[in-house]
C-alpha cells in the first residue's frame, strides 16, 4: 500500500484514505489490533485449566524488542533492627538530656532524626537519633517513660523522622531497585489438515476450527508450565544450527517460601498462612492462591469462622474463584491439576495480579501456511506463535507455599 493512503491523525494514530482497509494496511498502520484481537479471543479459550496465563493476558502486558529482557524489582527499606548494646554517654557536648550510644547489628538501616521505638512494648520507650557516629553508633535521647537500658537484646523499629522548626534538609534516601533478567521463550504450535480430511462427511461437526482451539489449549498449557517453573537459559541445537532461549517461571521468582502441614491444617494455621501472604510487605489487598490438589482439599476441609469467612464464587479475569476474606485481605483461590501434574498436590503459589508483568516480543499471531502452493503437502495447515516471558516486579508480594 502506498504511504500517501496513510494520514497523521490529531493524536497521533494512522488513518487510512482512498484505499480499502485490509489486514496489510492494518498491520503498517496499528501493528497490534489484530494481534490484540486474537489475545482477547485466546483468554476465553478454557481459562480455568491455565489461570496465570490467564491473568498475565489480562493484566499488565509490555511489548519489549528484544529476547533477553531486563527488569527491575524493588522492596521496602527493612525498618527494625536488634540491640547489641546500649551506654550511657556523658560527653556530649551541649546536651540537657541523658544521651545513649546505642549499637545495632545493621547501622545503615537507620538516620539521623528517625525515631526509634521498642518492638513489643511501642510507645514505652521513643528515642531520637541526633547523630550517627563514624563507627555506626547512634547517639540517641530518649522521649518515653521506659528505660532505655532495657532495650539492650530487643528489637526496635523506625518510625518517622523529626525535624526541629529551623531543618529544610534532611538525610537523603533512594530506594535502588534489583536488575534481574529472563528470556523470553518462542512458543509455537503447528495446525495442519488434509484437503480430504476437510472434505470427507464427519459423524460430528469437528472442522478447522475446532482443531485450532485444541491446538490453542494444549499450548496454553505447556505456556502454563513453563511460566511456572521453567528455568531460564539458553541451548544450542546443533541440528538447526541455532540457540534455543527457555523462560524462567515464577515459582523461583517469589520472593518468600511458606510452609504448611496439610494433615494438621486448620483454622488457625490458616489465619497464620494469610497473615504471612498479606504482611510485611507492600502488595495489595487482593492476592491469588493457584494450588494443587492436596493443598486446595485441606482448605476445604476447614471450618470457616467468623474470623475468615468463604464465597463460593467470584470471577475475576474470566476464572471462577473461591474466596476467603479475612481482616488481611481477600485471597482467591483456583485448583490447578498442573501442580498435580509436576508431583507437587501439596503446593501452591501466591501471585499477586498487580506485581505481575508479561513481557511480550512476539505477540500471539495465527500465520497461514501455503503447503500446496509450494508442492510439499496437500494440506490446510496453520501456525500459532508467541514470544514471551512472565517477570514479578515485587517478589516480596507474591509466596510459594510447600505442603508437608
Amino acid at each position: 500500500m502506498d504511504e500517501k493512503n496513510f494520514v497523521d491523525g490529531t493524536s497521533g494514530a494512522q488513518h487510512v484514505t482512498g484505499a480499502p482497509l485490509t489486514t496489510e494496511n492494518a498491520a503498517v498502520a496499528s501493528p497490534s489490533l489484530v494481534s490484540n484481537a486474537i489475545d482477547s479471543a485466546i483468554v476465553r479459550i478454557r481459562p480455568m485449566a491455565t489461570p496465570l496465563d490467564q491473568i498475565s493476558r489480562m493484566g499488565h502486558t509490555r511489548a519489549v524488542d528484544s529476547m533477553e529482557v531486563d527488569y527491575y524489582s524493588v522492596d521496602t527499606r527493612a525498618d527494625r533492627d536488634s540491640v547489641e548494646s546500649v551506654q550511657l554517654l556523658d560527653d556530649v557536648e551541649g546536651a540537657s538530656d541523658q544521651a545513649y550510644a546505642v549499637k545495632v547489628a545493621h547501622p545503615n538501616r537507620f538516620e539521623v532524626s528517625d525515631t526509634l521505638t521498642c518492638a513489643g512494648t511501642p510507645g514505652q520507650v521513643v528515642m531520637y537519633v541526633a547523630e550517627k557516629r563514624p563507627d555506626g553508633v547512634l547517639v540517641c535521647y530518649s522521649a518515653g517513660e521506659g528505660d532505655v537500658m532495657d532495650v539492650e537484646g530487643a528489637e526496635v523499629v523506625r518510625m518517622g523522622r523529626a525535624a526541629t522548626q529551623l531543618d529544610v534538609q534532611t538525610p537523603q534516601f533512594a530506594a535502588l531497585p534489583t536488575k534481574s533478567t529472563n528470556y523470553c521463550q518462542i512458543f509455537k504450535m503447528q495446525i495442519e489438515q488434509s484437503v480430504v480430511m476437510k472434505l470427507s462427511h464427519k459423524e460430528i461437526g469437528w472442522d478447522f476450527t475446532d482443531q485450532q482451539e485444541a491446538a490453542i489449549y494444549d499450548m496454553r498449557l505447556g505456556m502454563e508450565k513453563q511460566f511456572l517453573f521453567g528455568i531460564k537459559g539458553k541451548v544450542y541445537d546443533p541440528v538447526k544450527h541455532e540457540t534455543v532461549t527457555m523462560t524462567g517461571g515464577i515459582w523461583r521468582q517469589a520472593g518468600r517460601e511458606i510452609e504448611v502441614g496439610l494433615e494438621t491444617f486448620d483454622s488457625k494455621a490458616l489465619v497464620d498462612m494469610l497473615c504471612s501472604v498479606f504482611s510485611e510487605n507492600s502488595g495489595s489487598r487482593r492476592k491469588v492462591l493457584i494450588g494443587g490438589s492436596a493443598l486446595i482439599s485441606a482448605l476445604n476441609k476447614i471450618e470457616h469462622t467468623h474470623v475468615i469467612t468463604a464465597r463460593d464464587q467470584v470471577t475475576s479475569w474470566g476464572i471462577d474463584f473461591s474466596e476467603l476474606q479475612s481482616k488481611f485481605g481477600k485471597l482467591y483461590v483456583v485448583y490447578s491439576d498442573i501442580f498435580d501434574v509436576m508431583g507437587m498436590p501439596g503446593n501452591g503459589i501466591v501471585v499477586d495480579p498487580e506485581y505481575i508483568q508479561k513481557h511480550v516480543f512476539i505477540p500471539f499471531n495465527a500465520e497461514t501456511l501455503d503447503l500446496r502452493g509450494s508442492g510439499q503437502r496437500n494440506t490446510e495447515a496453520m501456525v500459532l506463535t508467541e514470544a514471551s516471558c512472565l517477570t514479578l516486579r515485587y517478589p516480596e508480594a507474591h509466596a510459594r507455599i510447600i505442603g508437608r
